[in-house]
């Protein structure tokens, strides 16, 4: 038995017997949490012998939704670059210069202005695996700018990514000297990172909520949570390589994403996961030109009101109300056509 697994032993041998004394629950999580940290307990990278940590919960624990990556996302165009068009009036092609108004030697579809007014802009696209433990609350005490600390009620979904390889890109064909994409074929990479944008939203008010970082939150969370992996904030998750995985077991990588000053009498809500796919659509070019990046939308309701929040289960997918005005409500707070639970969506950037 390793020195870390008799220390977790020996806490949680501790927690019962003071469970039956009845000492207060945030005494019991302060002595426990120093030997159950998952990040005082995970080795750093580099170290010998080092390994993914193994988090496993029984079947409907966790809600997996698996990447989405599409054949339509790996292209944008015909597109017509307008700003270049006018940057370079030199290029225009003058048809008065030649014999029959035409080109020497290829149509003048084939000049460059022409070329130009047709652009079509390939790449690949990768999508990850996200799977999620139920959207919770919890009291955290944040440490504030003057060095006190105020006991905040925090936000909090626990999730796991996965990358499963099969990223889509464009296959060209050499035909008559010309590459011809009229296919699309999958590749796969060691590796994958994960950029997230988390972003809670009220769907009666409209208002939304950025996820925050807050180091005080995640040892109480990954003890509530029973993850016994390394649990990474929205920054730390940065430095994370997720390595391709086809295993159903396969660990992932896990992390947490946390909100604050939530309205306690939001019912109807949505989160935004963003940075799962490097799929986006963009009206026209420039930086004027509207930009959307692919998003994954998981709708949630919370029967509860203001008194005692952490008591309230906020459940996962959207009210199914029988009386007709009631569903048609619902559909509009949530702009979709009928109940879903998530779906993929393309949001502006802000």
């Amino acid at each position: 038995m390793t020195t870390s697994t008799s220390k977790r032993n020996a806490v949680r041998d501790l927690l019962k017997r003071a469970c039956r004394k009845g000492l207060p629950a945030m005494l019991l999580a302060a002595v426990a949490m120093p030997a159950l940290s998952p990040q005082a307990n995970a080795q750093q990278p580099g170290e010998q012998g080092a390994t993914q940590q193994q988090t496993q919960f029984a079947p409907g624990v966790v809600t997996v939704i698996p990447g989405d990556a599409s054949p339509s996302e790996t292209f944008d165009g015909p597109l017509a670059l307008s700003r270049f068009i006018k940057a370079h009036p030199e290029l225009e092609w003058d048809p008065t210069k030649f014999e029959n108004g035409r080109p020497h030697f290829d149509p003048r579809s084939r000049t460059l202005i022409e070329m130009a007014k047709q652009v079509v802009f390939r790449r690949e696209i990768y999508c990850l695996e996200f799977a999620f433990k139920p959207l919770r609350q919890i009291y955290v005490d944040v440490p504030l700018a003057g060095g006190q600390v105020q006991r905040k009620l925090v936000w909090y979904m626990v999730y796991r990514v996965r990358y499963r390889g099969n990223d889509l890109r464009p296959a060209a064909d050499e035909i008559g000297g010309s590459k011809m994409y009229s296919r699309i074929e999958t590749v796969s990479y060691q590796s994958r990172r994960f950029f997230p944008l988390a972003t809670l939203k009220d769907q009666v008010s409209e208002r939304e909520y950025l996820d925050r970082i807050i180091p005080s939150a995640t040892p109480l969370i990954a003890a509530r949570e029973q993850i016994t992996a390394p649990l990474y904030n929205s920054v730390e998750v940065f430095n994370q390589r997720i390595p391709l995985s086809t295993d159903e077991d396969a660990p992932g990588v896990w992390g947490v994403m946390t909100w604050m000053d939530v309205n306690p009498d939001v019912d109807f809500l949505s989160l935004y996961v963003s940075g799962l796919t490097n799929a986006f659509e963009q009206d026209g070019e420039g930086p004027d030109a509207p930009y959307r990046r692919k998003a994954l939308q998981l709708n949630f309701f919370r029967p509860g009101d203001a008194m005692n929040q952490t008591a309230d289960t906020i459940r996962f997918g959207m009210p199914p109300y029988s009386n007709e005005q009631e569903h048609a409500y619902i559909l509009d707070k949530y702009n979709v056509e009928e109940l879903r639970n998530y779906r993929w969506v393309f949001r502006s950037v802000k």
